[in-house]
């Protein structure tokens, strides 16, 4: 009798042993919240792969990046305070007018409809440049605009290694090669405060 009392208990352990271990393994082949699961539901798919929030907003902000920074390197070309002001004037008009349009390009494909104008922000900066004048316009122009392609540029390098779309990981790879020609630009103005950059905003 008390051979079968340790038998049954030993058995209904095991049981209780197998269940417990099971158990997870069994809610989670259910749950829909798996990371992979997370990242198809926030995507649309595409001939060119899926399509991410992430890539989504990249598309938006590098539209939007050329729609303010494009006017501010003309602006830089008209006035030319000096020589190093009106070369990244020049790299920012050409870069973002190729980039500009290679976005419309990927936008047009995959049916995105881009922003027409600058967002409240950036149309601040431009009025905020436009007022200045001298010395203190140059050292407004290099560092709003090296400020602005910093936080670009985080962007530019999570997206281009995350994409599973192809158009979008080729804006990035151009977007890359753009946004750091045109931060060695305004950082050869001399006037770039390093320190401000460190510290966040």
């Amino acid at each position: 009798m008390r051979r079968l009392n340790g038998t049954g208990l030993l058995i209904a352990v095991l049981v209780a042993t197998i269940g417990a271990l099971a158990f997870p393994v069994w809610s989670y082949a259910d749950r829909a919240a798996t990371p992979q699961a997370n990242l198809n539901s926030a995507s649309t798919p595409t001939a060119w792969g899926p399509l991410s929030a992430m890539d989504r907003d990249f598309l938006n902000k590098v539209r939007l990046a050329g729609l303010w920074e494009g006017p501010a390197g003309q602006q830089a070309q008209q006035r030319a305070p000096s020589a190093a002001i009106k070369a990244a004037g020049d790299h920012l008009v050409m870069g973002h007018a190729a980039l500009d349009q290679h976005a419309r390009d990927v936008a047009a494909k995959l049916g995105i409809v881009l922003p027409t104008q600058p967002s409240d922000q950036q149309q601040g900066w431009l009025r905020e440049l436009t007022a200045a004048s001298g010395r203190d316009y140059e050292v407004k122009f290099a560092n709003l605009i090296r400020a602005s392609h910093g936080k670009v540029f985080v962007l530019v390098a999570q997206v281009r290694a995350s994409t599973r779309n192809s158009l979008i990981r080729d804006l990035a790879t151009d977007a890359n090669n753009t946004v750091l020609d045109h931060m060695t630009m305004l950082e050869a103005t001399g006037l770039v405060d390093f320190d401000a950059l460190a510290t966040p905003s």
